[in-house]
């Protein structure tokens, strides 16, 4: 009996010593489990960034919608002018592609007033809710939120707007999709309808994405695609920091 009274200290050293282990494994294995999913996070994150193979400009962060909204924005951005060149007026039904947080769907659908409509599409889900967010503040009843598809595919009325306005958005588009995305456009417009195409220029600065990330798409390789989705070009003009294609049949 005294023999087995010193030993059980012992036994209850070597039970906690191995529990300790199972503990510290247990633990390892969570960790390692964790760390998996941070570095899974980060590189879908860094995925949906950064350009694909393929030509495929990237998404635009839904995180960053905010560095849309810069104060000074009409001036450079000139929507006005855009909408004159695409000659949207009271009535008429447009769209507007790659809505980030409705900036330019606002200034749409107050053009078009009452009686008009403004269709905003996007490819995520995350802009369209910022817009429809925007719209009911401003108490606008005329704006119709749309989720679009990649590929070049678009989700709008067939020959039945007057308008279809494409800003900062082109690039975002594959390279073999965007003849495909143009055609698709086109075939919402009313036989006299427009497609105002606004990128940034390539090699300048200003408010959008600088020249080196090579997401900058030149004017003259849009002119190409349209000419190749059977559309011509029917004016050019230049803004502050970018240019306008109206395009049309």
């Amino acid at each position: 009996m005294r023999a087995g009274r010193q030993a059980e200290p012992g036994r209850q050293a070597d039970l906690r010593q191995a529990d300790l282990k199972v503990r510290l494994y247990v633990c390892s294995i969570a960790a390692i489990i964790l760390l998996a999913f941070v570095e899974a996070g980060l590189q879908a994150r860094l995925n949906a960034q950064a350009p694909a193979a393929g030509g495929h400009g990237r998404l635009f962060p839904p995180q960053d919608l905010g560095l849309l909204e810069g104060p000074d924005r009409a001036a450079w951005q000139k929507p006005d002018q855009i909408m004159d060149a695409l000659a949207i007026a009271d009535g008429s039904a447009v769209a507007d592609i790659g809505v980030g947080a409705g900036w330019f769907t606002i200034h749409l659908a107050r053009r078009v007033g009452p009686n008009g409509k403004v269709y905003a599409q996007d490819v995520q889900r995350q802009p369209l809710e910022a817009t429809r967010r925007r719209v009911a503040r401003e108490g606008l009843q005329n704006v119709e939120t749309r989720l679009g598809a990649l590929r070049g595919a678009s989700n709008l009325p067939d020959r039945s707007l007057d308008a279809v306005l494409v800003v900062d958005t082109y690039p975002e588009v594959e390279e073999r999709d965007r003849v495909k995305f143009l055609g698709n456009l086109a075939s919402a417009l009313k036989p006299d309808g427009r497609i105002g195409i606004v990128n940034y220029k390539p090699g300048r600065g200003g408010p959008g994405p600088a020249p080196q990330e090579g997401v900058r798409v030149d004017s003259a390789s849009v002119e190409r695609d349209a000419q190749a989705a059977g559309l011509r070009v029917l004016a050019r003009q230049t803004l502050p920091y970018q240019y306008l294609l109206v395009l049309g049949r």
